[in-house]
């Protein structure tokens, strides 16, 4: 449900045009549905519903499922908190225009993940000419890709240069470092790489800790990892394990010092939305299975299947089916699933909560010393991650109204500001990291969307990959699978999407 607020932009810096009302409304998830699981569980009658498979959560592991489950010829029926599928990779609009509410891009997958590939080829993001898998260029991220406001001008790329031969070399021996750990085995998915003590030790420490052990102590290499840690897990070096700092690199396409002969990373594939991109189309043969609106409230293992309570838009529903794929977060599955298996009830998660900002400008802002406007751009120092300009991918040559979408992963401790805190106050906290950078936003801002994430993302902490309880999870007999990227304790589309075709699978073999 939105709320209009309102927001005057007199107190703004850099304000010179008369105080005028900025429109700010909440965009998204309503987080007083879901805390609904809070509440004790309500009595009465409920309607009686079936199904064969019933899958809870439309994020990106429950419609993966679905979509595997459908196209193997069970009756799906997919039960949804919010009032759209995706989750953390809903797409949005404002003003009309397409932005993302949550996740922005994807890795180009490697001949590693083909489950992946032949996904994007299916989708027309990718063709296979010649046999050789390809992205095509449209989805791919245009340049520039990437800029860094260092308090001064833009610079191009995120990683600082180093200000000398010594932190020169400190970057390349990081290089170094992680092609030396990949030979370890980084699998994405994860769970597809092997696990040794090697991996345990890394797992077992923070990232700070091992970068302190190796000599790694030059400020813009320390800053860019620090950085890389909150954009992918929510959290810094400081509080994630050096087993996650490293894959971060070491799995997909390792770490590239700018200038130097090696082939840098492939650049990511995004669209306007984001990854809702992709829900559009794992969701288009779906519709009527998707339901929207409904809580999750007590689910029961019974003799010939399971039995879910839900609250639904008109009350209580009970859904019977012969088996279940539970898409959603383990602290919610913890919550609703009454004598679960022993692993669910031993699996820890510490969560991110993040704060999405989409700002529809109505046409480009004044350009500042350095690098132009890029697809992402990052402030360093600010509290914040950046911001992507959704309008990025266009081919129009001609400026005109454009949405950025500001990304900032909040401390644990600010989850409940989060949720108490008005829109207003959100925005002027929004703008007041922006301002100084760009002082004639204000003129130019004709709407602001903020969207929250109470537990967007699972923190990798140290000891959290390598709970023998979420290799448990994976591995469930019975009616009940698990689909979500909580099982490699860490949250990206690569992770939710592979638990969702294993859960799929596991049922279509079993279930």
């Amino acid at each position: 449900m939105l709320n209009r607020r309102t927001l005057l932009l007199a107190a703004l810096a850099g304000c010179s045009r008369p105080p005028a009302a900025l429109d700010v409304q909440w965009l998204g998830p309503d987080p007083t549905l879901a805390h609904r699981l809070r509440q004790a569980l309500p009595s009465g009658p409920a309607a009686t519903r079936r199904t064969e498979v019933l899958v809870l959560g439309a994020g990106i592991g429950g419609l993966t499922a679905a979509r595997a489950l459908q196209a193997a010829g069970r009756e799906v029926t997919v039960l949804e908190l919010d009032q759209a599928p995706g989750g953390h990779s809903r797409p949005g609009r404002v003003g009309g225009l397409p932005c993302p509410l949550g996740a922005h891009y994807l890795p180009q997958p490697g001949p590693e993940l083909p489950e992946l590939q032949d996904l994007l080829v299916e989708f027309g993001a990718a063709a296979r000419p010649m046999g050789r898998w390809r992205a095509r260029d449209e989805f791919v991220v245009h340049s520039p890709g990437e800029r860094r406001f260092n308090g001064h001008s833009w610079e191009p790329g995120l990683l600082p240069p180093a200000p000398d031969a010594a932190g020169q070399l400190q970057q390349r021996r990081f290089a170094q470092a992680v092609a030396e750990v990949q030979q370890l085995g980084f699998g994405l998915p994860s769970a597809r790489g092997p696990w040794t003590a090697a991996h345990q030790a890394l797992d077992a420490q923070l990232f700070d800790t091992w970068l302190d052990a190796q000599g790694f102590s030059e400020s813009g290499l320390r800053w860019y990892l620090d950085y890389c840690c909150r954009d992918d897990y929510g959290a810094g070096s400081d509080s994630v394990s050096a087993w996650a700092g490293l894959h971060y690199f070491a799995s997909r396409h390792g770490f590239h010092v700018p200038g130097d002969d090696e082939e840098p990373a492939p650049p990511p594939l995004t669209w306007p939305q984001g990854n809702g991109w992709l829900v559009e189309r794992l969701s288009a043969g779906l519709q009527a299975q998707v339901l929207t609106g409904r809580v999750g409230l007590q689910l029961d293992e019974e003799r010939q299947g399971v039995r879910l309570r839900c609250w639904g838009p008109e009350g209580l529903e009970d859904w019977q089916a012969r088996s279940i794929v539970l898409a959603v977060p383990l602290f919610v599955a913890q919550r609703i699933w009454r004598n679960p298996a022993p692993a669910l009830a031993e699996a820890r998660l510490q969560r991110a909560p993040w704060l999405v900002a989409n700002l529809l400008l109505d046409g480009p802002l004044l350009p500042r010393l350095g690098a132009p406007l890029a697809w992402d751009n990052v402030i360093q120092g600010s509290p914040t991650l950046g911001y992507v300009n959704a309008q990025h991918q266009s081919l129009d040559p001609r400026p005109g109204p454009q949405v950025w979408t500001l990304y900032w992963a909040l401390p644990q401790r600010e989850r409940a500001a989060l949720l108490s805190t008005s829109a207003p106050e959100w925005a002027a906290r929004v703008l007041a990291t922006l301002s100084p950078t760009h002082p004639d936003l204000p003129k130019h801002l004709q709407q602001l969307r903020l969207t929250r994430w109470g537990h967007a993302m699972a923190i990798p902490t140290p000891g959290a990959r390598g709970q023998a309880a979420l290799q448990a999870l994976r591995q469930l007999p019975g009616r009940v699978r698990m689909a979500h990227a909580d099982l490699a304790a860490y949250s990206v589309f690569e992770e939710a999407f592979m638990a969702g075709l294993e859960a799929a699978e596991a049922l279509r073999q079993h279930g």
